[in-house]
């Protein structure tokens, strides 16, 4: 397996980024050592608040949200998956696939023996982060989704086919402006430039190239059927599962995802579940310390009860 890492240089003096780099081997089907980078804030001996960002985003969309949980003595932890931010990129497309992600993220959260975890997931960090939930449950103490979702073959809808048809379309995303084309706010120039960081070329993107094609929108998507063990799993957790979602999101929002994870997720019920009126796809961007104040609330007051 051909590996690339981007030099670390492209990190440098990026605004509002000044958190120690933290890294941990894990292994690829053929034995490749792949190094996984992360985030660790706050007190150690506090109970950990997970962070999984999606496509083709990097831990730097939850720069403000570390640093609001570690304010509010939560260990905040944001996670680059594989192919992302910091971590390393695997150079072809065909190395990619649902259950390689869930692998590595199961490999990280094994590797550093994480327990009572609060997980905090978006887009794709929820299809990754749900699944890694049913083989982990143990772990976990609480959920918050937030404009995510798990499709098992419903279908294509004029969105996700504009997504793909562009996406497949080029060599490289324009990875700042689409944070930009997906956020209400409007980004500064050196954030839209820490966005373009990991990717020195288009050739660290085949990643963020693939995730499009791994949905799993079609019927005959081969991640449909871990989709539907997972639904399977979600319709028996009744740990507190909360859903945060911005009602400008076109992605996740405007086609329900939250209704059907409220509906089969025993643990959503009686939940005080948020829409943000002005909240894009990458919702951190638009209202990071609501999500804090939510996370904060959500966790203690199940602490409490």
């Amino acid at each position: 397996m051909k590996v690339l890492r981007t030099p670390d240089e492209r990190f440098d003096g990026l605004v509002d980024w000044d958190f120690e780099a933290r890294y941990r081997e894990v292994f690829a089907g053929d034995g490749t050592a792949l190094r996984i980078h992360f985030v660790d804030e706050g007190p150690r001996d506090a109970p950990p608040v997970l962070l999984l960002h999606g496509n083709p985003s990097w831990s730097y969309l939850h720069r403000h949200m570390l640093r609001g949980l570690a304010a509010r003595g939560h260990r905040a932890i944001a996670l680059d998956l594989i192919g992302f931010g910091r971590s390393d990129k695997p150079a072809d497309r065909r190395d990619y696939s649902i259950a390689a992600h869930v692998d590595w993220v199961d490999q990280w959260l094994v590797g550093e023996d994480l327990r009572e975890i609060t997980l905090y997931c978006q887009d794709w960090g929820g299809i990754i982060g749900l699944h890694v939930l049913r083989f982990h449950p143990d772990r976990f103490a609480r959920v918050v989704a937030s404009n995510t979702g798990l499709p098992a073959g419903e279908g294509v809808n004029e969105t996700m086919q504009r997504w793909l048809d562009f996406s497949q379309s080029i060599d490289a995303l324009p990875v700042g402006r689409l944070l930009q084309t997906s956020t209400c706010r409007e980004l500064s120039n050196e954030e839209l430039a820490a966005y373009d960081a990991p990717f020195p070329d288009g050739s660290y993107q085949a990643g963020a190239l693939e995730f499009p094609l791994l949905i799993p929108l079609q019927p005959d998507n081969p991640g449909v059927p871990m989709s539907h063990e997972t639904w399977e799993f979600l319709a028996s957790w009744d740990k507190p599962f909360l859903t945060a979602f911005g009602a400008q999101d076109p992605i996740a929002f405007k086609p329900g995802s939250h209704r059907k994870l409220q509906r089969v997720v025993p643990g959503a019920a009686g939940q005080r579940h948020v829409v943000f009126d002005d909240a894009h796809h990458f919702i951190q961007e638009d209202v990071g310390p609501e999500l804090v104040a939510l996370i904060d609330e959500f966790v203690r007051s199940e602490v409490r009860a």
